[in-house]
Formats: C-alpha cells, sequence, structure tokens
C-alpha cells in the first residue's frame, strides 16, 4: 500500500528575509516521523538571497515551489512598505492561491500578500510597528493591529517574528488535531496554544510582575480543567481582586477568563477525542463540561461540529 502524501510547504524567502521569520515555518514543519509535512525553501529564483540581519540564505528551488506547495508561508523581509515584491512573485502567490494553496504570512510578510489583493476587503494583522503603514498603503483590507495572527481560511496572516509560532501551531491544529499541536509546542517550548485575538503585546500601563502571574495562573488552571474554576477561584490564585483580574486578563489574552476556560476545556476534551476511546460522558466529566449535552453544546457553538464527527476526523484512515 503506498505511503499517504506528505503535505507540501513551501517557504518563500524575499529579498531582506527575517532570519527568524525563515526558520520558524521551516523547523516546525520539517520533516519527521510525527509531523507529515515535506518542505522546500525558494526564493524568486534558485541561488543566493540576501536575507536582513547581516545573513544570506542559499535557496535550492525557485518559484517552481509554489506550484507544488498545499502551504505557502512567506517571511517578513526588510523595508515592506517601500515597495512591492517583484511581479514574478506576485504572479506566483495568486497562481498558488487560485490552484487551492493556503498563503500564511509572518510579521512583515503580509505586504506581500497585501500585493496580490488577496487581502483586499479581508481582515490581517502584521507586526505592530507596520499596521498603520499597512493600513495607508493597502486602505482595503480590515487590519487588526491587535492580534496575533487573522486565519482567514484561504490567506492567513501573523504579527511579529513569535506569533510565527502561533500560526504555524494554529495550522497544525486544524491539519492534525490538538495531539499533534502540543507535541510540537513541546518540541518548541513554546507555549501550547495561544490564540489569534490574543493582544500583540501589554499595554504598558500593565505592570510585568502581573502579567508574569497571569501566565502562571492559566497554567496553573490548565492542570486542572476538571476542578470548578470560577473566576473567584483564578482571581485568589493571581492574588488579585476578580475586577482587576477580569479587567486585565482580556487585556492580556482577548478573552474573558470564563471564555479562556471554556476553550481550553474545550481543546482538552479534542486531544481526549483524538488520542482516546473514553466516552463523550467521561470526556465531559474529566474536562469539567460536566455532561455530554453539554459538551456537544460547546463543542457546535466553538468548533461547528460534534465530538463524534470531530473524533472520526481524526481516526479515518488508522
Amino acid at each position: 500500500m503506498p505511503a499517504p502524501r506528505l503535505n507540501r510547504v513551501a517557504v518563500l524567502v524575499l529579498e531582506g528575509a527575517k532570519p527568524l521569520d525563515v526558520g520558524i515555518p521551516a523547523q516546525v514543519f520539517t520533516t519527521r516521523a510525527s509531523m507529515p509535512y515535506e518542505v522546500r525553501v525558494c526564493g524568486a529564483a534558485p541561488g543566493l538571497v540576501t536575507g536582513g540581519d547581516g545573513l544570506a540564505y542559499a535557496v535550492s528551488h525557485g518559484l517552481d515551489a509554489l506550484e507544488w506547495a498545499d502551504v505557502v508561508f512567506v517571511p517578513g523581509y526588510r523595508f515592506p512598505d517601500r515597495e512591492d515584491p517583484p511581479p514574478a512573485v506576485v504572479d506566483a502567490l495568486v497562481a498558488a492561491h487560485e490552484r487551492g494553496a493556503r498563503l500564511a504570512a509572518i510579521s512583515t510578510g503580509a505586504f506581500a500578500l497585501a500585493a496580490t489583493g488577496l487581502l483586499d476587503g479581508r481582515r490581517a494583522t502584521t507586526h505592530w510597528h507596520y499596521t498603520r503603514a499597512l493600513m495607508a498603503r493597502y486602505p482595503r483590507i480590515k487590519v487588526d493591529e491587535n492580534v496575533l495572527f487573522v486565519d482567514e481560511g484561504s490567506v492567513l496572516t501573523s504579527a511579529g517574528a513569535a506569533s510565527g509560532i502561533d500560526l504555524c501551531l494554529h495550522i497544525l491544529r486544524g491539519d492534525l488535531g490538538v495531539a499533534a499541536s502540543n507535541h510540537a509546542a513541546r518540541r518548541l517550548v513554546a507555549a501550547p496554544y495561544r490564540s489569534g485575538g490574543q493582544a500583540q503585546y501589554v499595554p504598558r500601563s500593565v505592570p510585568e510582575p502581573l502579567g508574569e502571574r497571569f501566565a502562571a495562573t492559566r497554567e496553573w488552571a490548565l492542570h486542572r480543567l476538571g476542578d470548578p474554576l470560577t473566576l473567584e477561584v483564578l482571581a485568589r490564585q493571581a492574588g488579585v481582586s476578580p475586577r482587576t483580574f477580569s479587567r486585565r486578563f482580556v487585556e492580556e489574552t482577548g478573552y474573558t477568563p470564563m471564555q479562556w476556560v471554556m476553550r481550553a476545556r474545550v481543546d482538552l476534551a479534542r486531544e481526549l477525542l483524538e488520542r482516546s476511546q473514553r466516552s463523550v460522558e467521561q470526556i465531559a466529566a474529566d474536562t469539567g463540561l460536566g455532561t455530554g449535552a453539554n459538551l456537544r453544546l460547546h463543542f457546535q457553538r466553538i468548533l461547528g461540529t460534534t465530538p463524534s464527527e470531530y473524533r472520526r476526523t481524526f481516526t479515518r484512515g488508522e
């Protein structure tokens, strides 16, 4: 029986490409037993591409890699607001999209996607330093400057370099499920999941120790999702009043504390559906969702599917 085809990932390196932005998708999706992807790093043409920050890239592939890829990553590059990428690059991105490939920009790579016109009328983001420039240069794009990443289906954009990891993990979650995404996060020593709606940076008015305390509180909660977790319980763990906790938590994550807890419980339920044969009722009890009916309700509301259909999606072919 022939081996299943690997998901094909192209990383398009443009002049002035940022090294961290290039390295993130190349490392996250690099071919290994636990990751059914094949990665090709390419440029406008094979050969040496001058990067940013004193580095250069020797790429083996040209734009033909975009004809091959299922997902095309466009890393950020220097001075994106000064001029568009070469016309051949723009045309190749449009052709890849028309063929059905997903296009994903990291940081200022959003400017390259904007040049294609594919972001017109859609939500998008980029590094916070360049959001105003993106708005001015491409006024038809609905630029959201306060999120880590935006998923518009066939086109995805993310903020600064670190949020590129979040975007890659988000794509992994959709392709392979929560368990695979969490496995990759552990390998990267990264947060297993930060929502796209989380703020790019914490406002300066929020003291840094408070932000660190909230991260610890979230970690504490993730290990106790089966327990009763109320706003008061979480605020007490953080050492602040419920009112302060609720306000600061929204600023830091983009969710209210109880919205965040609900999504964390649904994520844990997803992983248990993928990796175990426990019943829906057992999983609902283990994740703090109470009953199978409650689990089904929140699955439908958040994911638009049922637990049983979700389980079938990740067990087909096994």
